[in-house]
């Protein structure tokens, strides 16, 4: 069993979806028994207000932290964080550039780059695939691996993903489909595990999610 890990979920631009990965991965996590931080490193504080919109008898899975200051200030709070969890799944802002994914990338186990997939979403791919190899040039020990999210059925969506494989950065085995399920979950301030048997579909996907992050970390 792994002892802990420090996961963050990154992009170059919003509408990637990585709000949503962070809260279904860390909810996955949950319900194998792990005990969860989440870490809201990004200004825009979606996961927080979406993790605080759960109902208080039905709480989230985890414990929620907002980080911010300087990098080294929020690299210490991360650290602080990981001592009380077995995982810390941070949410970072939609930009590559921001301080706050530098300090993230300084601690973290495993960066996860969700890509939706189209050519703009694939394209500012690449940025985040470089920012995490040059940290990756100083910390050998960082992985890095892309995930394809809210992905539908087309003939385009099957291109993209083929050419994904194409990435310096592994592809998880794992996908994320466009799904209603995910997007009720966030209205509700709830996973897709607490939408019963409607979800199952989501649910399987996230669990799937779950075993390719795991195996990420074991490896």
């Amino acid at each position: 069993m792994i002892d802990a890990g420090i996961i963050a979920l990154t992009s170059q631009k919003g509408g990637s979806g990585k709000t949503t990965v962070a809260v279904q991965l860390a909810a996955g996590l949950a319900l194998r028994g792990y005990r969860l931080v989440v870490a809201d490193l990004d200004p825009q504080a979606s996961i927080s207000r979406w993790i605080e919109s759960a109902p208080p008898s039905d709480p989230f899975p985890g414990a929620l932290v907002r980080l911010g200051g300087t990098p080294r200030e929020i690299a210490r709070e991360l650290g602080r964080a990981a001592t009380q969890a077995d995982f810390v799944v941070m949410d970072c802002p939609p930009s590559i550039e921001h301080p706050h994914i530098e300090a993230a990338l300084e601690i973290c186990d495993l960066a996860i780059v969700p890509v939706v997939p189209n050519p703009t979403d694939l394209w500012a791919t690449r940025g985040s695939e470089r920012t995490i190899l040059e940290a990756r040039a100083r910390r050998p020990s960082l992985r890095g691996a892309l995930l394809p999210n809210r992905v539908m059925r087309t003939a385009l969506a099957g291109d993209v993903l083929s050419v994904m494989h194409d990435f310096a950065l592994p592809v998880l085995d794992a996908v994320l489909s466009q799904r209603n399920a995910y997007a009720q979950s966030a209205v509700l301030g709830r996973s897709v595990f607490a939408l019963g048997r409607a979800a199952a579909a989501a649910q399987e996907e996230v669990d799937r999610l779950v075993t390719a992050v795991l195996n990420q970390l074991e490896e």
